[in-house]
C-alpha cells in the first residue's frame, strides 16, 4: 500500500515583526487544513526578518520565545505538522543560530536543525550575525515519509543531500530566504532539481519572496519532474509525496545501490 503525504508550502513576504508572522502562520495553517494538508512548510527566517538594527540575537532576546511557542499552538489547533525557520539565541554575544524547527500535530517540536552552511558570498556576511550549527539534520517518520531537512545555502553542498538520502530519506525540505540575482533563481531550481535527481527523492524548497527574494518555491519528484510550483507572488503550493513513486524511481534507476563506498564516502 502506498503511503502518501500531502504538503503545502507557503511561500510568503514575512514581516518584520514576529506577531505578524505568527498571525500570517495561522492563516495558513488553516488553508492548510482545508486543503487535505497534513504538513505545512514555512521559509527560513519566518521567525522575522533581520535588519542592521534589529538583527536575529536581538530579535530573539525580545521574543522571548513566545514565537515558537505560538508556532507550536497553530500545528495543535490544526492538527498538522509544521516546519519553519527562525532564530535562537547562542553562547556567542549578538550572534544566534538559524534553526528549523518541525512541530507535530500534538504541537510537540519532533525535530531541531541548526543552519551548518553560512552566507558568506555575494557580498553577503551571515557569519557576523549568526553561529553555525555543530550537528547534521535529522531524518524523521512524518505521517509514514522519511524526512529530512536543510537550510537555504545547504543547497550548494551536495554532501549533506547525500548523507541524509543514506539516513532513509525519501523527501528533503529546503527552507530558504535565496536571494534575488544575476542566476539565481536559476541556480535555485537547477540545485533543487539536481538533489532530487541525485538522491532519487522529493525534494519541496519552500522559498521567500519580495523585496529581496525571489520565491520559486518547488517540489520536484525523485525523478526531477515538477510536481508543484510558485512564481514571485506569495502563494501556497500544494503538492503529494509518494513512497510508492520513490520506491519505483530507485527500482529502475538504483543509483544510491551503485555508490562505490568502498572508495568514496
Amino acid at each position: 500500500m502506498d503511503v502518501q503525504v500531502r504538503i503545502a508550502l507557503a511561500q510568503v513576504r514575512g514581516d518584520l515583526e514576529p506577531a505578524k508572522n505568527i498571525a500570517t502562520a495561522g492563516s495558513l495553517a488553516r488553508q492548510a487544513a482545508a486543503g487535505g494538508a497534513g504538513l505545512l512548510v514555512l521559509p527560513e527566517m519566518f521567525m522575522a526578518r533581520p535588519t542592521a538594527d534589529n538583527p536575529p540575537a536581538k530579535v530573539v532576546a525580545a521574543d522571548g520565545g513566545r514565537f515558537w511557542g505560538a508556532l507550536g499552538q497553530i500545528a495543535a489547533e490544526n492538527g498538522v505538522f509544521v516546519v519553519a525557520g527562525g532564530w535562537e539565541g547562542s553562547a556567542s554575544p549578538g550572534r544566534a543560530f538559524n534553526t528549523l524547527l518541525t512541530f507535530s500535530p500534538q504541537g510537540q517540536v519532533v525535530a531541531a536543525y541548526r543552519k551548518l552552511h553560512l552566507f558568506d558570498a555575494l557580498s553577503v556576511r551571515e557569519s557576523d550575525i549568526l553561529v553555525p550549527g555543530a550537528a547534521l539534520p535529522p531524518v524523521i517518520d512524518l505521517g509514514g515519509i522519511r524526512v529530512g531537512f536543510a537550510i537555504c545555502y545547504d543547497l550548494r553542498f551536495p554532501e549533506l543531500f547525500r548523507y541524509l538520502a543514506a539516513q532513509g530519506a525519501q523527501l528533503v525540505i529546503v527552507s530558504a530566504a535565496w536571494y534575488q540575482g544575476a542566476m539565481k533563481e536559476d541556480h535555485w531550481l537547477t540545485l533543487l532539481r539536481a538533489r532530487a535527481i541525485e538522491n532519487t527523492c522529493y525534494v519541496a524548497g519552500c522559498n521567500l519572496v519580495g523585496p529581496a527574494f525571489c520565491g520559486r518555491s518547488t517540489l520536484f519528484d525523485p525523478f526531477g519532474v515538477p510536481v508543484a510550483g510558485a512564481g514571485e507572488e506569495p502563494a501556497l503550493v500544494f503538492g503529494r509525496v509518494s513512497a510508492a513513486r520513490v520506491a519505483a524511481v530507485r527500482q529502475k534507476l538504483p543509483a544510491l545501490e551503485h555508490r562505490r563506498r568502498d572508495l568514496l564516502a
